[in-house]
């Protein structure tokens, strides 16, 4: 597995895992917290029908 920051080899056994230090931790901590990372809100009913309004061939 890769450390999903900095993309360096991390083992299983690593007290940090997934990443491979305390850095790479703080930093994806960071980014969290400034919201660099974010997650989605199911859509809507009308923002669902709004998608297949504008896939849909005129």
């Amino acid at each position: 597995m890769k450390c999903p920051i900095c993309k360096t080899p991390v083992e299983l056994a690593d007290p940090v895992m997934p990443f491979c230090s305390q850095r790479c931790k703080d930093t994806d901590l960071g980014n969290w917290a400034t919201e660099k990372y974010i997650i989605p809100a199911p859509l809507t009913p009308d923002e669902i029908e709004e998608l297949f309004k504008e896939q849909k061939p005129n």
